[in-house]
């Protein structure tokens, strides 16, 4: 990397360049091999290693019981939303459609972030963390506000906490005193869930990343798709078939040999620097299965990352709405606002009302599942109608603004954009 660089560098500093006019185009190669390079030691300069010695794994108690249907969150859960929504609405929402662009999230974000403290909530207090009771539905909560800010800076976002999240709950006593620690520090480090695969009709129980049993521990092999901030990841949980017997789950550093990335930008998610990571017969240690390759680990997961991914519905949908009530109720057509004619009108209440199902649905899956109750019935119903009434809002949003929805000018198309993803994406964020 060291001799590309001083090449690159020798090259920018020749008047050939303003000659044949290609000074911008290397200048930018030379950036971007600069930033790639350079994210790419750092994100495999750091050793995870066992701080701590741990008798047995810690896990975060189930809530109690509730004994009324009673959705709304307490004082606490309250304060943290409120937090949340306006540290979204000050720093994020100002800086999505640049993120957009560029398909980054700024470090600065990232490290606000952190201070805010989204990893400690499913970290039990013993490691380091806030943690007293599982939080489904405090996570739903955060998730869905950072949405309101935009839906691809959330993903960034929330990443690393599905990661400390996923450690929590399946994580045995060595693999939590290994790399949880890094999660509760004054650095917690980029790191995914990944599970989606570029696959037509993708299906995470029928997995094409492959994993197989060696006298040492593990061989991984695959692709895996729309993993964010994967050129700065440096731990990954990775979902692959294990030896034929159906999907497990895997931890896996990125300096890892065999370990690669390389950009995929997509329609959506765009602020949440998507890329695709390749696994070329990654070696793994014994230690490196994560829950024991349970079936119903893997389920489980599945699940908590849907109501995830209805979470950011909800909060991206609630954008639409707010952004629309006041543009249909100033923009003046034929002499009065547009908000005046029916068939406007009752768009905009259908967005308001499929909202209320979609939450409604999303908080009970999340209440059920971090009380210890069953609750594949209602996530699956959640993942259901947040998908497609989510990719409905988006479309309707686009719809009131007329011409106005398909430009940059407005941010609704970028929500259309990524409310699209709803129905698609697995894994990532888990609750």
């Amino acid at each position: 990397m060291g001799t590309v660089l001083a090449a690159l560098n020798k090259l920018a500093s020749t008047e050939v360049l303003d000659r044949f006019g290609l000074r911008k185009p290397v200048e930018r190669g030379l950036y971007e091999a600069t930033r790639s390079g350079f994210t790419a030691v750092g994100a495999a300069s750091r050793t995870f290693a066992s701080a701590t010695k741990q008798s047995k794994p810690k896990r975060l108690p189930s809530a109690p019981e509730r004994g009324l249907f009673d959705l709304t969150p307490d004082e606490e859960q309250g304060m943290i939303r409120d937090t949340v929504v306006e540290f979204a609405a000050e720093q994020i929402r100002p800086i999505a459609a640049d993120a957009d662009a560029k398909c980054e999230a700024p470090q600065g974000l990232l490290s606000q972030i952190q201070e805010l403290g989204v990893t400690l909530v499913g970290v039990p207090e013993e490691l380091g963390g806030l943690g007293t009771e599982r939080s489904a539905v405090t996570n739903v909560l955060v998730a869905e506000a950072l949405a309101h800010g935009d839906m691809g800076l959330a993903v960034a976002c929330l990443a690393p906490s599905a990661v400390s999240t996923a450690l929590v709950q399946w994580g045995d006593e060595t693999q939590q005193a290994t790399y949880l620690p890094a999660f509760v520090g004054d650095n917690v480090p980029a790191a995914a869930l990944t599970i989606q695969e570029p696959t037509p009709l993708f299906d995470p129980f029928k997995l094409k990343t492959k994993a197989y049993r060696t006298a040492g521990g593990f061989v991984i092999e695959g692709v895996k798709s729309l993993v964010p901030r994967a050129n700065q990841a440096e731990l990954f949980v990775v979902a692959a078939d294990l030896d034929g017997r159906g999907p497990a789950l895997f931890l896996v550093e990125s300096g890892s040999a065999g370990v690669s990335v390389e950009s995929e930008p997509a329609m959506g998610l765009r602020a949440a620097g998507m890329g695709r990571l390749r696994l070329d017969k990654v070696a793994l240690p014994a230690t490196a299965l994560l829950g024991g390759g349970k079936a119903d680990v893997f389920a489980e997961c599945v699940r908590l990352s849907r109501i995830g991914w209805c979470a950011l519905a909800l909060g991206t949908g609630q954008a639409v709405l707010d952004y629309v009530i006041p543009y249909v109720n100033d923009r003046v057509a034929f002499g009065e606002p547009i908000s005046h004619r029916q068939s406007v009108a009752f768009m905009v209440a259908n967005i308001g009302i499929e909202l209320e199902g979609m939450r409604l649905l999303t908080y009970k899956a999340a209440s059920r599942a971090e009380q210890g109750k069953p609750y594949a019935r209602e996530a699956a119903l959640a993942r259901k109608l947040c998908a497609d009434k989510g990719m409905l809002i988006g479309n309707d949003g686009v719809q009131l603004l007329g011409g106005h929805g398909f430009v940059k000018e407005h941010p609704v198309e970028r929500w259309y954009r990524d409310l699209r993803a709803i129905g698609l994406v697995e894994g990532i964020v888990l609750v």
